[in-house]
């Protein structure tokens, strides 16, 4: 690395040049403090222009200085001959040797690289030299999402959602995409139930016809959120079960008769009655649990009373 050290002026420094920035972090009250009480432990690289400077490494660190009211800092400068790709290659190590990247920072770094490594494997390798280790298939998945919309890459440092719903996500209208970031971050649900709305809303919005924000947006799903009683969880629940009885009516109508009269049954401690899978087929599934022969007996007795119950056969038939 051909550099020297230099002091610098902070006001040649241009702070609004982020060609070679990784770093998402844009808080700098923790630097802050460290460096008003012990000064600058690693110094920032720059790339030396005409008559500024471009930062390589080191965006929070000067930031930092700037709240502090400096009006210099010592720094590494290179020369201003230096090639773009060894700038972002030194740009990836600092970040990715201090600590673990962020999925926003990898694919930054990521699409920094692409422009020298159009091979993807050869990228793969060049990448795992620098600090990041990532297989050629997730390379394909992060490449890009560091030029989604800001409310996708927002909710993916905040775990809102996962990679897999950001890609899902980033395929639809903006204002689609931005319904459901709206729905997630006030739900906080997992994967599973994120993409089980997802999937209802999107085959409810084709049948009949309409946007899928319409759905999402529609009075019933707005009293559920907004009904101050119910909590994150119930209010997840009410929201499911709403959009499956939209989209499945039919099989809603059969769960709404079978809990019925599953309920008057009223069941022994012991037993339990399991449904086919969204009733598609007629076997249902009664399992029994005992812990020894005198537990069984008894419900050998509550069985042969259950056959007979008529509720039953109402189920079955």
């Amino acid at each position: 690395m051909r550099f020297r050290k230099k002091v610098v002026n902070l006001s040649q420094i241009d702070s609004n040049d982020d060609a070679f920035r990784i770093t998402t972090e844009k808080q700098v009250d923790d630097l802050m403090h460290s460096i008003n009480h012990v000064g600058i432990m690693h110094l920032p690289l720059l790339l030396e222009k005409e008559a500024t400077y471009t930062i390589v490494c080191g965006f929070r660190r000067i930031e930092a200085c700037r709240r502090l009211n400096w009006s210099k800092l010592e720094a590494m400068v290179l020369e201003s001959d230096t090639i773009r790709l060894k700038c972002i290659k030194y740009a990836i190590t600092d970040n990715a040797f201090q600590r673990s990247l962020n999925l926003i920072e990898k694919s930054r770094s990521i699409e920094m690289l692409s422009d020298f490594f159009k091979d993807i494997n050869r990228l793969s390798e060049e990448l795992s030299v620098l600090g990041l280790s990532e297989h050629p298939s997730m390379i394909k998945k992060l490449k890009g999402i560091c030029h989604l919309p800001d409310p996708l890459q927002n909710c993916i440092l905040s775990n809102t959602i996962s990679l897999a719903m950001l890609l899902e996500l980033a395929g639809m209208s903006e204002d689609d995409s931005k319904g459901f970031i709206k729905l997630f971050n006030t739900l906080k649900l997992s994967l599973n139930k994120q993409r089980e709305i997802v999937t209802m809303a999107k085959e409810i919005a084709m049948r009949e016809d309409k946007s899928i924000l319409k759905v999402i947006e529609e009075y019933h799903l707005k009293k559920i959120l907004m009904d101050e009683d119910l909590d994150k969880n119930r209010k997840a629940h009410d929201i499911r079960i709403y959009l499956k009885q939209r989209r499945f009516p039919t099989i809603a109508n059969i769960e709404k008769s079978y809990e019925k009269y599953r309920q008057k049954l009223n069941l022994e401690k012991g037993f339990k009655l399991i449904p086919p899978i969204n009733f598609e087929s007629p076997t249902y599934t009664l399992q029994l649990s005992f812990n020894n022969m005198t537990q069984l007996k008894e419900l050998k007795t509550a069985f042969d009373a259950l056959i007979e119950n008529p509720y039953l056969k109402k189920i079955v038939d």
